[in-house]
């Protein structure tokens, strides 16, 4: 499923006005790809992703999946097409694993909806295709953040959309696990042809995981947003403009970022 953004314009409103946070956006989601979005503290990123994932509206401009319009989708319609995870550490208590995945299953089944044959094989699948077989009887409270990270993400894989929106997936966890997440969410792109898109500040991570980068600017008085593969935003200097600083040099050939020292 393609999801298009149209000159698209991200912000609030309020009894003073508008606040522009992100302007004349003009870009498109590709089915099989691992989408990583990267900016600066301020440029916009959580305000992008929740108006992408419908939870707040754009300021202008329009958002089509499948050239359809987004505010033409009913709401149980567009929890069978977009799964979004979020930040947040949801403080469940009294929920076990396969209870809090099956209810990925809700646009199915209704909140309180009974699963059936082909609910429990949905939920059975997702446990698979994360690999938290191992977990499924343990209580979501007593899980660590890369195990429950994993939950959440298994969780939106039951709900069968094409497209998976995360907002800082990584946020919380240690290194070897914030490399194994990304890993996760590239191949579950590539395996399960999935439009998988996060926000993230794992800069070197997400050059080395993902399909394509949008780099989104904090001043968004124009275009806000540059997007390309990692080593065409390397080669074209948009990576070190947009995160250099005192100290900090780019290697385009290592494409790795370095602390000067000396």
């Amino acid at each position: 499923m393609k999801f298009e953004l149209k000159e698209l314009t991200t912000g609030y409103r309020s009894k003073k006005g508008e606040h522009v946070v992100s302007r004349f956006i003009t870009a498109t989601l590709q089915a099989g790809e691992l989408t990583c979005l990267l900016g600066p503290n301020g440029a916009g990123k959580s305000t992008l992703l929740r108006t992408l994932a419908a939870f707040q509206p754009p300021l202008s401009g329009e958002m089509l999946l499948d050239g359809q319009p987004l505010g033409s989708f009913s709401a149980q319609q567009l929890a069978m097409c977009i799964g979004v995870v979020l930040t947040e550490r949801p403080d469940i208590r009294g929920m076990r694993v396969r209870e809090m995945v099956a209810m990925g299953r809700s646009p199915y089944t209704g909140f309180w909806g009974k699963l059936s044959e082909n609910d429990d094989r949905a939920v059975d699948e997702a446990i698979r295709q994360v690999g938290i077989h191992e977990l499924e009887r343990r209580m979501v409270h007593t899980l660590s953040d890369g195990e429950r990270q994993k939950v959440m993400i298994a969780k939106a894989l039951a709900q069968q959309t094409p497209i998976i929106f995360l907002d800082e997936p990584t946020a919380f966890l240690d290194f070897p696990s914030k490399a194994e997440m990304m890993l996760l969410l590239r191949r579950l792109a590539r395996q399960m042809q999935k439009t998988i898109f996060l926000s993230t500040h794992d800069i070197e991570l997400a050059l080395q995981t993902a399909d394509r980068l949008w780099l989104l600017d904090k001043q968004p008085a124009s275009g806000s947003l540059v997007m390309g593969a990692p080593k065409e935003l390397a080669d074209n200097g948009a990576l070190p403009r947009f995160f250099s600083g005192p100290g900090i040099e780019f290697d385009a050939r290592a494409m790795r970022f370095h602390i000067k020292t000396s």
